[in-house]
């Protein structure tokens, strides 16, 4: 009985470092890449109850980096086990 309430607490435990991340391109324009990057993050709890911002726009991440010449966008997309999930907004360029 011992064994098995040792490798439940072990499976509980592990199961909070778990979590799934992709990126994903979004666009990609003529411009050259650009040294400059700006993010934009909204996280959410439970899915609904926004927790890390609200707005994940690209004007707004470009905006913060200095970027007047977007070169690639991509969405990076992560999700921790239902509890904590959200978008980030990855803006490069010059």
């Amino acid at each position: 009985m011992k064994k098995i309430a040792l490798l439940l607490a072990l499976i509980v435990s592990a199961s909070a470092f778990i979590g799934c991340t992709s990126v994903a391109p979004v666009c990609a324009t003529s411009n050259e890449l650009g040294a400059k990057v700006g993010t934009n993050t909204a996280g959410y709890l439970f899915g609904i109850i926004p927790i890390t911002g609200t707005d994940y726009g690209i004007a707004d991440a470009a905006k913060k980096a200095g970027i007047t010449k977007i070169s690639t966008v991509d969405l990076k997309t992560f999700n921790y086990l239902g509890f904590y999930c959200g978008h980030t907004t990855i803006v490069t360029g010059n």
